[in-house]
């Protein structure tokens, strides 16, 4: 099978039988065979309704229905692990996203090599103050912390090989970093193309700007988990011993100056608490690491490793 698209959706009625329309309409111009996999993240209007007529009307439409809204990772993971298509595209079904925008996109995965491709909406209908700010700080943030240099990660539109999104798990709200799982994966070639964005023709934006706040937080979650996941001692053994040194050290310190002039008094020296306190969290600091590396050697994934390729083994 050539094309997965994967479209998680919440309260879209309006929107699905335009949207399949046109992706139907793209496919069959262009000589694919794909499937459509909507999943329903909990909706409370009719959208599981249209999602069955539209099955009917269409075998290769099918449907996921969540018992209640999970968020959009856990839809995009079901849609990932239902997928069978050799290129998985993702997007919205609020139709801002452009279908005639899927042969380039597949193109860049089939014939220049990419494992994933965001979308970049350079030119947007939604250009508040409130959204687009904060969009900004936050994909500056991200670029930063992940070297990975694309201009809008958090693009509901993109395209991946399918053994990108067979090799990663989507999770929390953790869809904003998809680029960022796929490289902590091994998955180097990230590539960005420009596309359409197109102006809300049906119901209300699911987002707020509470997303941005936690889009910090999983930031900082991903990063550590990526770099540390499998080797936690190695943060916490090193913070924790340079916090006890530095606190031993410096208690040391004052208690030879308190040996050589006895009329020193130590409990009198804010420096001696800090000195103290300063240790205690190097100690917890050690413990953590130690308790970390205990449960990352009995974890049932302690021993995952992706493989690219092999010769010569069955």
């Amino acid at each position: 099978m050539d094309l997965s698209i994967v479209i998680p959706l919440l309260n879209e009625a309006e929107s699905l039988p335009e949207l399949c329309a046109w992706i139907c309409r793209v496919m069959d111009e262009n000589g694919y065979s794909y499937e459509v996999i909507l999943v329903d993240d909990g909706s409370t209007d009719e959208s599981w309704e249209v999602i069955k007529t539209l099955h009917r009307e269409n075998p290769l439409i099918k449907g996921i229905k969540f018992q209640r809204n999970y968020g959009k990772s856990g839809a995009l993971n079901e849609g990932f692990r239902a997928a069978q298509g050799d290129v998985v595209i993702t997007m919205d079904a609020d139709l801002q996203d452009s279908p005639d925008e899927i042969p380039g996109l597949r193109s860049m995965i089939l014939n220049d090599g990419y494992d994933l491709v965001s979308g970049w909406k350079k030119k947007r209908y939604d250009n508040t103050l409130t959204k687009n700010l904060p969009s900004k700080l936050f994909n500056a943030a991200t670029r930063s912390v992940s070297g990975i240099y694309l201009h809008d990660f958090n693009c509901g539109l993109k395209a991946y090989r399918q053994k990108t999104v067979k090799s990663i798990e989507v999770y929390g709200e953790m869809h904003r970093y998809i680029p960022v799982i796929a490289k902590w994966a091994g998955f180097r070639k990230i590539g960005e193309k420009v596309v359409e964005h197109r102006a809300r023709k049906y119901g209300v934006t699911k987002f707020g700007l509470s997303r941005f706040v936690n889009g910090f937080l999983d930031l900082a979650s991903i990063t550590f988990v990526g770099k540390y996941g499998k080797k936690p001692m190695h943060f916490f053994g090193l913070w924790g011993t340079l916090c006890f040194l530095i606190g031993f050290i410096s208690i040391t310190y004052l208690i030879i100056g308190k040996i050589v002039d006895p009329e020193v008094s130590l409990s009198n020296r804010p420096a001696f608490y800090i000195g103290l306190t300063v240790m205690i969290i190097g100690s917890q600091l050690f413990l953590a690491g130690f308790l970390g590396e205990l449960i990352s050697r009995n974890a049932p994934g302690r021993n995952l490793y992706l493989i690219e390729e092999k010769t010569g083994l069955g």
